[in-house]
C-alpha cells in the first residue's frame, strides 16, 4: 500500500492546511459559509488531491489529481489574498502562508512536468 505521507509535496501542502484551519477560526462569524469555508475547502483539497492521486493507479490518474491540487492551490492563494486585503489575516501570517502556498504550487508544477514527461525548457513559468 502506498503511503502519501511520504511525499514531500503532501507534507508541504499539509502545513498551510493546518494553519488555515487555525487562523480562519478567528474570522468573523458571518464569513463561516463564505471566505472561511472556501479557504478551508481549498486548502484541504490541495493535500487531499495529492494523496488521492498517489493512491490511484497509473500516471494518467496521478497527473489528473495533481493538476486538480494545483488548481486548488491557486484558488487558495486568491482567498488568502482576499482575506489579507480585508484585514482578516495579519500581514505576517499572510506572508508566511502565501510563501507556503507558492512553494506547493512550484512543487506541483515540477511534479506535473515530470509525470507528463515535459522538459522544463518547454514550460512557461509564472515568475
Amino acid at each position: 500500500m502506498k503511503d502519501f505521507r511520504k511525499l514531500k509535496v503532501w507534507e508541504k501542502a499539509h502545513v498551510p492546511t493546518l494553519a488555515i484551519y487555525r487562523h480562519t477560526g478567528a474570522f468573523p462569524r458571518e464569513e463561516l459559509y463564505g471566505i472561511t469555508s472556501q479557504m478551508r475547502r481549498a486548502s484541504a483539497s490541495v493535500a487531499a488531491n495529492i494523496a488521492e492521486g498517489y493512491g490511484r493507479g497509473g500516471d494518467g490518474e496521478f497527473h489528473h489529481f495533481q493538476n486538480t491540487a494545483a488548481g486548488s492551490a491557486v484558488e487558495l492563494e486568491y482567498f488568502l489574498l482576499l482575506a489579507g486585503d480585508l484585514g482578516m489575516v495579519p500581514d505576517d501570517v499572510y506572508s508566511e502562508l502565501q510563501q507556503h502556498v507558492v512553494e506547493v504550487q512550484r512543487m506541483l508544477s515540477g511534479l506535473l512536468r515530470t509525470v507528463a514527461g515535459t522538459p522544463k525548457s518547454k514550460t512557461i513559468s509564472k515568475r
